[in-house]
């Protein structure tokens, strides 16, 4: 039986080209090169979504945390061996008032979700991936500016050491996209294909570290 990984994350698991609305090919986006790099021994499943937060509900567009569809989504695509997971970069967004501390803190009802959701199979384990940084070309746009302040880039390194901590105290797997992949000048957020391409083959090496 094929060993299945869902892949939960925003806009840069789901594949957003870099300063437009449009998204990569699913051979380009690094969830179709983590799936070529390990071959047909796997199942990757995609769950991106665009502006989805860790834990919390946005006051202006709703529907966005990812814990509210978490749970029905581990249980819908049951069984599986691995989940990554990979949030933080819309927390950022001023209308949340929060840093990347809060958003490893709320990691935990992830962790719950994993333990309680009822699912076919096994438990799968976790990997959780630091999001890549936002870069400060980021401010060139009015939206994204308006959306995150002007010192977002600098409150995303906080990503890396504060998800490897919690990784480290809940005992789970730790990869920081930002070693692998930046955020391109378009927008400042999102990942060109060059870094869709690194990130994937980091994913796969790490799948293969876990699971054989």
């Amino acid at each position: 039986m094929k060993k299945r990984i869902l892949c939960f994350g925003d806009s840069n698991t789901w594949g957003s080209i870099p300063g437009g609305t449009e998204r990569f090919p699913a051979d380009v986006r690094w969830t179709g090169v983590l799936r070529r790099e390990l071959g047909e021994e796997y199942e990757v499943i995609e769950e991106g979504y665009n502006g989805r937060t860790t834990v919390f509900d946005d006051p202006v567009e709703g529907r966005l945390s990812g814990l509210r569809y978490f749970g029905p989504c581990l249980d819908s695509q049951s069984p599986l061996d691995l989940v990554i997971l990979m949030l933080g970069t819309n927390d950022l967004k001023l209308r949340f008032g929060v840093d990347a501390g809060m958003s490893a803190f709320g990691l935990h009802r992830y962790l719950d979700a994993l333990r309680v959701t009822p699912m076919a199979g096994e438990r799968p384990r976790l990997l959780l991936a630091a999001p890549i940084r936002i870069d400060p070309s980021y401010r060139d746009s009015t939206l994204f500016l308006d959306m995150f302040g002007e010192r977002a880039a600098e409150r995303s390194e906080a990503f890396a050491p504060a998800y490897r901590a919690f990784a480290q105290e809940a005992g789970v797997a730790f990869l920081d996209a930002a070693e692998f992949a930046r955020a391109n000048p378009a927008d400042g957020i999102h990942m060109a294909a060059p870094d869709h391409e690194r990130l994937g083959k980091a994913f796969a090496a790490k799948v293969r570290e876990l699971l054989g």
